[in-house]
């Protein structure tokens, strides 16, 4: 733009830039236009002719001065006695504000510059850096927010392992789906260790079955006694409260450097004594020790207990922590237990008067205590909580159950009413399912019926945690003896009744020459869960057509047994 100002120093006729002009003479200052002529000036003129408007927002307005210099303008021009020829081939002329800088020149383009960049230049280079420092922090949330979610990850997978199964847990339970009778329920198997640090740190003193009855919303806790006499198949005897280390150590001396498998192994061994002792399945397992128990306690900011006169307790105990003894003092009635108290209350036995039995209903009382608690304040619903107990957890608790299982089981607690829950052991009056002895010279407990018969403790219990499948539909069934051996129906019959059946009728067949058992279906499969689980455990498959001879009124199903029983 600047080539419009130019003088041709070589004196030879040349070409404007933009092919206007054709001056063969250097181009004269033009006379200064009048107030009038400024009033309508366009700006642009050559040789007396307009050529354009021009007029553009940011344009240029005539006022006084010459265009191309500031210097005084020569005498003649003064005089107003500048020729013609030269006003003919006098150059295009634009004014600007008196004393502003020469169009073309340096000083002029750099204030247009620093004008141009004004507000729009600031407001530019503030978006740039807004910009950066959105991506900037949307970046570091993405980074700490990620590493977090991983460490959380980490933090409930490793308490959270999976593996266990309980069909019960689906939203839709279909009767092919269940294994047996009890299968409908969901038992989870608690474990109570002390943990490094603690003499027999891998002795479960503490053994409950969590059994959940996710039909009817009920729960039930039933105690086993840690020094109970059990016999592990290929192993020999011990009490049940060893199970667990032993199979651990058996593992750790054959392959000292998996620690995860020798787990496993303890794991198993004692959930498969458990279930043989009770007559239940077992489906997933819970271990925590002295240290986890303590800081599950502290999370949730410690339990509140009325304790019954029975379970009041008072004695020292040696606390290996602090390297002191620390007084138990919990009278009979309503207060509140701290992580070390709580801890304390749920191991005292020395001072009760049943000895370990007590012991068990106080671990029971503050279990559901516990989960009263964590259900009312809503605590697994607190990702903070949650969190807090994860971290506390860490090393110090592990079960089979999977995150969603887990969330499950919560989601069926909340429509439990804990204050009702069922809390049993085998020698709770009016049970007396066992009784102490001694043992090679130490003190155990056994069977009252005596050592390794189970049969009444299996009657109790898996009549006491009735298949809810069963219950709901309480079929009546009839027992009849097809063979001419005397007793087999009654002895079926209470069999069948330790597993929650509803059997009405015991009694013979009309003939006594069957020679396998046969099921007949009653209801024409109105009634599938029975049936399912009869024709698993009898065998057989069921038939609709009922003999001439046999009445079945009020029956659902009748099984007449063959010479197969």
């Amino acid at each position: 733009m600047d080539n419009f100002h130019r003088h041709n120093r070589d004196s030879k006729p040349r070409r404007a830039m933009d092919g206007f002009l054709n001056a063969p003479v250097r181009p004269q200052l033009s006379q200064q236009p009048t107030n009038k002529e400024a009033s309508h000036f366009d700006g642009l003129r050559t040789a007396g002719r307009k050529l354009d408007d021009f007029r553009r927002p940011e344009g240029f307005h005539s006022t006084q001065g010459t265009v191309g210099s500031s210097a005084p303008r020569p005498a003649a021009a003064q005089a107003g006695g500048q020729s013609a020829a030269a006003q003919r081939t006098s150059m295009l002329h634009m004014t600007l504000p008196a004393g502003g800088p020469a169009l073309g020149s340096d000083k002029h383009h750099g204030k247009q510059k620093d004008r141009s960049r004004g507000k729009h230049g600031r407001w530019s280079t503030f978006r740039k850096w807004a910009l950066r420092s959105v991506l900037v922090t949307t970046a570091l949330v993405l980074l700490v927010g990620g590493f977090l979610l991983f460490k959380g990850i980490l933090k409930v997978n490793k308490v959270f392992k999976g593996g266990g199964e309980a069909v019960a847990l689906q939203a839709e339970v279909t009767p092919e789906l269940l294994k047996g009778e009890g299968d409908g329920r969901v038992n989870i198997l608690l474990l109570g260790k002390g943990g490094a640090g603690h003499d027999g740190a891998d002795l479960t003193d503490t053994l409950i079955v969590a059994s959940i009855d996710p039909v009817n919303k009920t729960s039930t806790l039933v105690s086993i006694p840690r020094d109970l006499w059990v016999t592990v198949p290929g192993y020999g005897s011990s009490k049940i409260n060893a199970v667990y280390a032993n199979a651990k150590n058996r593992s750790l001396s054959k392959e000292p450097n998996d620690k995860q498998k020798a787990e496993n192994a303890g794991i198993s061994a004692a959930q498969q004594i458990i279930s043989q002792t009770l007559g239940i399945p077992i489906h997933y397992y819970g271990m925590v020790d002295f240290e986890g128990f303590k800081q599950a306690v502290d999370v949730v900011g410690g339990v509140d207990i009325n304790v019954p006169a029975e379970l009041a307790v008072k004695e020292y105990l040696w606390d290996s922590t602090a390297g002191k003894n620390y007084l138990l003092n919990v009278p009979a009635g309503q207060q509140h237990f701290d992580s070390t108290k709580a801890l304390y209350f749920a191991r005292s036995r020395h001072t009760s008067l049943r000895g370990d039995f007590s012991r068990s209903e106080r671990q029971r009382l503050f279990i559901q205590s516990l989960a009263e608690k964590v259900l009312s304040a809503g605590t697994y619903t607190n990702p903070v909580k949650v969190s807090q107990l994860m971290s506390a957890f860490g090393n110090h608790f592990a079960t089979d159950l999977s995150i969603n299982n887990a969330l499950r089981v919560a989601e069926i607690g909340k429509g439990i009413d804990l204050s009702k829950l069922e809390s049993i052991g085998l020698a709770d009056p009016p049970n007396n399912f066992v009784r102490t002895d001694n043992m090679n010279g130490q003190s155990i407990v056994r069977p009252t019926v005596g050592i390794g018969d189970y049969s009444e403790i299996q009657n109790y219990i898996r009549n006491t945690l009735k298949d809810p499948y069963l219950a709901k539909e309480n079929a009546r069934i009839a027992v009849l003896n097809g063979t001419s051996t005397s007793g087999l129906a009654t002895k079926k019959a209470e069999q069948l009744k330790s597993y929650g059946y509803n059997v009405t009728v015991v009694g013979d067949a009309p003939t006594k020459d069957y020679a396998r058992t046969t099921f007949i279906d009653v209801t024409g499969g109105k009634k599938p869960f029975t049936l399912n689980y009869l024709e698993k455990r009898l065998e057989v498959d069921a038939t609709s057509g009922l003999p001439t001879d046999i009445q079945a009124q009020d029956i659902d199903f009748v099984i007449i047994l063959g010479q197969n029983e």
